[in-house]
C-alpha cells in the first residue's frame, strides 16, 4: 500500500497527495534535517543568551538608520542580517513568544514573492521560513532589518508556487531577501490560553502550517507542528497526556466536543506523517488516540492497516482494511490496497509452506 488516495485519506485539508507520493523525498528529508540540526543548535545558544541578557524594556540604545555592519549569523554567508533602523528598546523575543511582524520578501531580481502585515507567529514554530525564525530572536522590538537567506533556510530546491500570481513564484534554490519589522512580542501565560477561541485559533494555525510542510515532503517539520497543534487542542477530557486539567479550562461541552473533533483530525494527520518516515510505533499511538474515541473511524482504520503492514503484520493489516472497506465501500484506494495485501498474504503463506517442506525434507534425510 504505497499510495493513499482521495476518499480513503484522513489527511484533512491536504492536497496533491498523489503528486507527493511520486517524489522520493524521505532521503532528502534526512539529509536536510541533519544539516539543519546544527543550525538550530546555534539558534539555541543565541536564545539562551537572549533569555539571560534581554527583556530590559525601555532602555535607550540610540536610533540610527542603515549604518550597521551586516551580521553573518552562521558565519558561512547563508544567513545575513543588516539593521535598517535600530529600535530604542532592548526587548528581544524568546523561543515560543508570540510576535507580531510585518515583512516582505523578494528574490534577487527584485520581484516581491511574499508579503505579510501585522502577522502573528510563535517564534520557533516554523510558521515562517527557517531563516526568519532564526533571525527574529536576534531583533529588538521596533527594529527593522534586512535579512538575506540562502535557499537552504528558505524554500530550498522545491521553491514556492504562487497560485495567485505566477510571476511571484520562488524559483528552486533561490536566495530570498526580506525586510522585516518586529512590531511586538509577548510571552503568553496560562491565562492567555484559557480562552476557547484562542486555543482553537492557534491549534488550527499550527495544523494548517503542518499541512503546508507535509505537502512539501518536510515530514519531520510537519510532525513537530502537529504536536504543537495538539498542545493547544488537547484537554484532560479523555486524554491523560494533555497539558491542562479540565477544571482549569472555561469550556462548555460544545467547546470540548469541537476541540475533540479537531484533535482527532490532527492525530490522523500526525499518524500519516509518521508513517512517511517509517515511525510505525509512534504512528500506531497516534491512530489509537483516534480509535479510542471513534472506533469506526474508517480513515484511522486504514492508517492502522498501513502501520501493521509496515510492521510486518500482513494478516492484521488485511483485517483492518476489510473493516475500512465495509465502512467506505466506494473507496477504490482501499479496495486496491486490500487486493494487494491479499496477494501478499498468499505469497507469504506459500513461502512458509516451502520453507517447512524443506525443513521436513532435511529432517527425513538425517
Amino acid at each position: 500500500m504505497d499510495t493513499e488516495k482521495s476518499s480513503s485519506s484522513s489527511f484533512e485539508d491536504l492536497s496533491n497527495i498523489n503528486e507527493l507520493e511520486t517524489k522520493s523525498a524521505q532521503v532528502k528529508e534526512l539529509d536536510v534535517k541533519g544539516e539543519e540540526k546544527d543550525t538550530f543548535e546555534v539558534g539555541a545558544k543565541n536564545e539562551q543568551y537572549h533569555q539571560e541578557n534581554i527583556k530590559h524594556e525601555g532602555s535607550e540604545i540610540g536610533a540610527s538608520i542603515g549604518d550597521e555592519e551586516p551580521c553573518d549569523v552562521l558565519g558561512n554567508g547563508q544567513l545575513v542580517k543588516r539593521i535598517i533602523k535600530q529600535s530604542q528598546l532592548s526587548t528581544r523575543p524568546a523561543r515560543g513568544d508570540l510576535v507580531t511582524v510585518t515583512f516582505k520578501g523578494r528574490i534577487p531580481n527584485g520581484i516581491v514573492v511574499e508579503k505579510k502585515e501585522n502577522y502573528q507567529i510563535h517564534v520557533g514554530d516554523y510558521e515562517v521560513v527557517q531563516g526568519l525564525d532564526m533571525v527574529i530572536p536576534l531583533m529588538n522590538v521596533g527594529e527593522i532589518a534586512e535579512v538575506t537567506i540562502d535557499a537552504r533556510f528558505a524554500y530550498g530546491s522545491l521553491g514556492l508556487k504562487n497560485d495567485e500570481n505566477e510571476n511571484a513564484n520562488v524559483p528552486a534554490d533561490s536566495t530570498l531577501i526580506y525586510e522585516v519589522h518586529l512590531q511586538d512580542c509577548k510571552s503568553e501565560d496560562f491565562s492567555d490560553l484559557k480562552c476557547f477561541e484562542i486555543r482553537r485559533k492557534y491549534g488550527t494555525r499550527k495544523k494548517e502550517r503542518a499541512n503546508f510542510w507535509y505537502n512539501r515532503n518536510e515530514y519531520n517539520t510537519a510532525i513537530q507542528l502537529y504536536r504543537r497543534a495538539l498542545e493547544f487542542l488537547d484537554d484532560r477530557d479523555g486524554d491523560p497526556d494533555s497539558m491542562f486539567d479540565k477544571e482549569d479550562l472555561e469550556f462548555s461541552n460544545s467547546d470540548l466536543q469541537t476541540l475533540l473533533e479537531d484533535r482527532l483530525i490532527v492525530y490522523n494527520n500526525l499518524a500519516m506523517a509518521q508513517i512517511k518516515i517509517s515511525a510505525f510505533d509512534a504512528a500506531l499511538k497516534s491512530v489509537e488516540n483516534v480509535l479510542r474515541c471513534q472506533p469506526s473511524n474508517s480513515k484511522a482504520l486504514y492508517r492502522k492497516g498501513r502501520i501493521l503492514e509496515g510492521k510486518g503484520d500482513t494478516k492484521g493489516a488485511i483485517n483492518l482494511l476489510q473493516k475500512a472497506a465495509t465502512l467506505e465501500p466506494d473507496s477504490k484506494a482501499i479496495q486496491q490496497d486490500l487486493a494487494k495485501l491479499i496477494i501478499k498474504a498468499r505469497r507469504e503463506e506459500h513461502n512458509e509452506k516451502e520453507m517447512y517442506q524443506k525443513m521436513l525434507g532435511q529432517a527425513k534425510k538425517t
